[in-house]
């Protein structure tokens, strides 16, 4: 976005039921205008016709990334209003400011917005937000199960019953729950209850399954997934919350970049001589980094293409196969030094494998776009 003299710069405080606006001309430093309207279609144009009238030149707005999600910036993209979602993580505080209010929120938006020290958010496009939609309903059933299979087994275990014939959730496991019976007809009750609950949440996480298979053999997502795939520990459901998450992965023009986006860089406190690094930052895409330490837990184990893995790379392209093969050799090998050789804890050289796998996952989406 380029501003000029007949600039002005709008600064809102979004939340469910009312919009903060702060408007900022060039060459101000206080508002011209700060009001409040009701966040709903009808209000929202309103403001897009007020503000088209308030200058001859162009209108420059932001607001905060939040639950409202893009909608309103859509809106005013769409009316021809230059309209960004910020970071709120990066915005400038000051120190000493202790007092927030949604008014003061939307005049340091402005004020901010036409200093030019806004750090804008890539917006996904509704299709893409709807797969992501689609990722992040899985990860809400799979919680689910998590919770039922916890109720079931702990209601159990108070009335004495434990499986002991090998590891819950099997064959077997679920032949012995259909043959406990309770002796209390109101714990029974309950029991089944508590079983139903599970067979309808795995029910709802199997047609999740069908439905995100169903999308990435659409001719949008096949190829990326099908090159993810041929990477260890990374499957349809991983490579597809990859995909919905990052969305536009071109913006990032080097494997730290998406590291750093993804929260998996080292934080560092350094003062003069004295240099400080600690854990991952954590910061960013929270969704993407999970899915990723999952699947760096596989490289723990020594280099290997079994019949399933065999069974995913048939078909894909040869430098494909060679960034997977690359990537097990080296990721096998950073996973064994840092665990035997720095005698570091499992759950550090995890991470830091996972950070490495960043880069492999960037260079196969990068080499497939450019071939």
């Amino acid at each position: 976005m380029s501003a000029n003299q007949n600039t002005i710069f709008v600064g809102m405080d979004v939340h469910k039921a009312a919009i903060n606006v702060a408007v900022a001309a060039s060459g101000r430093r206080e508002p011209e205008a700060e009001w409040q309207l009701a966040n709903e279609p009808r209000a929202v144009k309103k403001l897009m016709k007020k503000l088209k009238e308030m200058t001859h030149g162009t209108v420059m707005a932001a607001y905060e990334a939040g639950p409202c999600g893009y909608t309103l910036q859509r809106q005013m993209c769409e009316q021809g209003i230059d309209c960004i979602v910020v970071a709120p993580s990066l915005i400038p505080v000051k120190p000493g400011e202790h007092v927030k209010t949604d008014r003061r929120d939307a005049r340091r938006l402005a004020s901010l917005l036409q200093a030019g020290l806004l750090t804008e958010v890539c917006p996904p496009t509704p299709e893409d937000e709807s797969v992501r939609d689609l990722t992040r309903a899985r990860e809400d059933v799979k919680q689910d199960q998590m919770r039922a299979r916890h109720r079931l087994g702990k209601m159990l275990l108070r009335h004495g019953f434990v499986f002991r014939d090998g590891k819950n959730w099997t064959k077997r496991h679920r032949e012995w729950l259909r043959q406990v019976r309770l002796g209390d007809g109101t714990s029974q009750l309950v029991f089944e209850g508590y079983v139903l609950t599970l067979e309808q949440v795995e029910e709802r996480l199997k047609r999740v399954d069908e439905q995100l298979e169903e999308v990435a053999q659409s001719e949008r997502y096949r190829k990326q997934v099908g090159w993810l795939r041929c990477l260890r520990g990374i499957d349809t459901v991983t490579a597809m919350a990859l995909l919905a998450e990052l969305h536009d992965f071109r913006r990032f023009t080097n494997p730290r970049e998406l590291m750093s986006f993804l929260g998996m860089t080292p934080s560092e406190h350094t003062s003069s001589s004295r240099v400080r690094r600690g854990s991952i930052t954590k910061a960013g895409n929270t969704h993407v980094r999970r899915v990723l330490i999952e699947a760096a837990h596989h490289y723990r184990h020594r280099p290997s293409v079994n019949s399933y893995v065999r069974q995913r790379r048939n078909g894909q392209p040869a430098w494909v196969l060679a960034i997977a093969d690359r990537a097990q050799e080296r990721l096998h090998s950073r996973y064994f030094k840092l665990k035997e050789g720095y005698k570091k804890p499992h759950n550090v050289a995890v991470v830091a494998v996972a950070r490495e796998l960043v880069g492999f996952v960037w260079a196969v989406l990068r080499h497939g776009e450019s071939a």
